[in-house]
């Protein structure tokens, strides 16, 4: 398995939590208060606040409404461990097994669950190691456990979403780590080719459509933009001298 397969079982993971049956309810799309989020995730009497969030999202709570997602996802980079492009010890490992020749074994598939954990509790906002979860949890025929997974996972999607239209610099999509971009058009049904850097804290990422790609009013866009601008002042913060 290459590179292909990473891609494939991402889609697979990512189709699957858009299409579950306990779908949650869309939030209305606008552009977030980064604000107004920040001073509420640090807040100890705020109901969003991050801690809380988080161990309510870490025991399975699944009466997590939509806006406390929307809260936990930008929220998190206001968090004094946030690094935009930290990555767990534990990434490697699981890639390299999906990665390795011939097919995956029974065995395997328990070492990428085991280590797709792990590397969930070092971030709980790593979308692609979610993905490898809900394949292979769904794989060694543990639905239930899938289901948590895919209901996170299409909270996380839909925060992201509700933040932008993505068709524009003024409706960028607000991105915790770069990574989502690609994480999100492939749930969209888009491939990206191309990246472009228009301003400071803005990517554009040119696509191509894949087999049934959304339509936005109707129409199949060729790029998308997303909002980085925090996720870079935070790394320059963190990482001072470094490009």
């Amino acid at each position: 398995m290459k590179r292909f397969a990473i891609i494939a079982i991402i889609a697979a993971a990512l189709l699957s939590a858009s299409a579950g049956q306990a779908r949650p309810k869309q939030l209305p799309v606008e552009k977030p208060n980064l604000e107004m989020i920040e001073d509420s995730v640090l807040d100890p009497t705020s109901r969003f606040y991050f801690p809380r969030l988080q161990e309510r999202f870490e025991a399975n709570d699944t009466v997590m409404t939509p806006l406390e997602y929307r809260y936990f996802y930008l929220g998190y980079m206001f968090q004094e461990d946030y690094d935009p492009y930290r990555i767990s010890q534990f990434n490697d490992s699981t890639e390299a097994l999906i990665n390795k020749p011939g097919d995956i074994t029974k065995h395997d598939a328990e070492k990428i669950i085991s280590f797709s954990e792990k590397a969930l509790w070092d971030n709980p906002l790593d979308l692609r190691q979610m993905s490898f979860l809900i394949h292979f949890l769904r794989q060694k025929g543990k639905p239930i456990r899938a289901k948590f997974w895919e209901y996170r996972l299409q909270n996380l999607l839909n925060a992201i979403l509700s933040t932008g239209t993505g068709l524009d610099a003024d409706n960028a999509w607000y991105v915790v780590y770069p990574m989502h971009e690609y994480d999100l058009l492939q749930l969209l049904g888009y491939e990206p080719i191309e990246a472009e850097y228009p301003a400071d804290g803005m990517d554009r990422l040119k696509v191509k459509p894949l087999k049934d790609a959304r339509r936005f009013n109707g129409e199949i866009p060729g790029a998308f933009y997303f909002n980085v601008k925090i996720p870079q002042e935070e790394y320059i913060r963190k990482h001072p001298g470094e490009e």
